[in-house]
């Protein structure tokens, strides 16, 4: 990824926290091969020395059928909006888009044992729907062989992320507070409170 100096994010906290609040990442594969794209939901577990994505897709889906020992593109974007040049102080400005993004890359590996595939779904419902989860544990267990046969789950180990919070920190601090109210006024309140986090000094 495209990311300048000023742009870049290594906090791994912060990073993690991101991803956890944009978990419908684009899983990117087709190192060497034609490029397959699926969006999916992502579960982010991080025991500190290990990061993992816990991930399934339905079994329809060929992407899987391509998974080897090639590295796979995770990208996860959070907020994003157009900056008019009006917002600026200064009058000589270009339009430009400020956003942020991770990317995530790792190989997939999926996971075969039933058991641990209904942990992955049981899991990813008592992070997205915990009043459901009793009605999910009581599901007649004929019904969830069925639902686990129609999907693959895979794991893909982080080896490596790359991050950009493009919120015009090259313009200085100034101008980040004046983006930044106008982004509240129009309404991108997601991308206004991430540009005053980083206001640069």
């Amino acid at each position: 990824m495209y990311s300048p100096p000023y742009n870049r994010v290594q906090n791994r906290v912060e990073l993690v926290a991101f991803m956890r609040q944009h978990n419908f990442p684009v899983l990117v594969t087709g190192t060497g091969d034609a490029l397959r794209a699926s969006h999916l939901p992502s579960m982010v577990h991080d025991n500190g020395d290990r990061l993992v994505l816990d991930m399934h897709m339905a079994r329809a889906n060929e992407q899987w059928r391509h998974f080897g020992e090639s590295e796979a593109l995770v990208i996860f974007t959070g907020p994003h909006a157009y900056v008019s040049p009006r917002w600026y102080e200064e009058t000589e400005r270009v339009p430009t888009w400020n956003y942020a993004a991770v990317h995530a890359y790792g190989v997939p590996r999926i996971i075969e044992d039933r058991a641990a595939k209904h942990a992955s779904q049981r899991r990813l419902v008592a992070a997205m729907d915990p009043e459901w989860l009793p009605k999910f544990d009581a599901l007649a267990p004929q019904y969830v062989e069925r639902m686990l046969g129609g999907i693959v789950n895979f794991e893909i180990a982080v080896t490596r992320m790359e991050a950009r919070w493009k919120l015009s920190q090259n313009r200085g601090r100034r101008e980040m507070e004046l983006i930044a109210a106008a982004l509240d006024a129009g309404g991108e309140n997601a991308l206004a409170a991430l540009t005053r986090q980083h206001l640069v000094d």
